[in-house]
């Protein structure tokens, strides 16, 4: 019996379920590699080199540090440490470490912030208009 075949229980004894994460697609895009044109999928996009053209994402977007998106961003939830110039639209929430650096608008209903990040736009949290915003733009 190894350790890992005991599932996760809660304080009552009763087993958690869990999402699936296997059955979510995981793309990346390599520091050495450059998109250009539109990015699309339901899954998970890590970025870690450069976009030019709009991401819509239906689950998460992770942009990390030293990487560049030059259009605008359509996700559930966004997790920047680099560089977008483009609007941001959100379903869920988006959050910004110390190393990112945002040049458009921000649409969601939650955000974090970590000292040190740069925005130039505008921060517009208002719950409807971002999951609307994001909704109508991922679905086209």
């Amino acid at each position: 019996m190894g350790i890992f075949s005991n599932p996760a229980r809660d304080e009552s004894g009763n087993e958690l379920r869990r999402r699936r994460t296997d059955q979510i697609p995981f793309s990346i895009i390599a520091s050495d590699m450059t998109v250009i044109g539109d990015l699309e999928t339901e899954g998970v996009v890590r970025v870690e080199g450069r976009v030019k053209g709009a991401v819509r994402v239906g689950s998460q977007v992770l942009v990390a540090a030293g990487a560049v998106i030059e259009g605008d961003l359509h996700t559930q939830e966004a997790i920047i440490a680099g560089q977008v110039s483009g609007a941001i639209m959100a379903r869920e929430r988006v959050e910004l470490h110390a190393t990112a650096m945002v040049a458009g608008d921000i649409h969601t209903p939650r955000i974090s912030i970590i000292e040190g990040a740069r925005v130039t736009g505008e921060v517009k949290m208002d719950l409807g208009n971002a999951a609307e915003a994001a909704a109508t733009s991922h679905n086209r």
